[in-house]
């Protein structure tokens, strides 16, 4: 179990310094096929990413359920 831990930490971390890079479009993929894109607005709060869209709308997506995730240099 520390391993998996472990490998969720690290994958948080690396996750975080991309969410701070405003030049990347980044789409998260969940475990059950949904697609979302972050809007630039974005970070890690706790165990979540949370992201705000063009209204100020508040979404948060739980790491845990995230299956992966694609970038794009814009």
């Amino acid at each position: 179990m520390a391993h998996k831990k472990g490998k969720r930490k690290s994958f948080k971390q690396l996750l975080a310094k991309y969410l701070d890079i405003k030049g990347l479009d980044i789409i998260i993929v969940l475990e059950d096929g949904k697609e979302i894109e972050l809007f630039k607005n974005r970070s890690i709060i706790g165990d979540m990413i949370v992201t705000f869209d063009v209204n100020n709308g508040e979404r948060k997506i739980p790491l845990k359920r995230i299956k992966h995730v694609d970038m794009y240099a814009a």
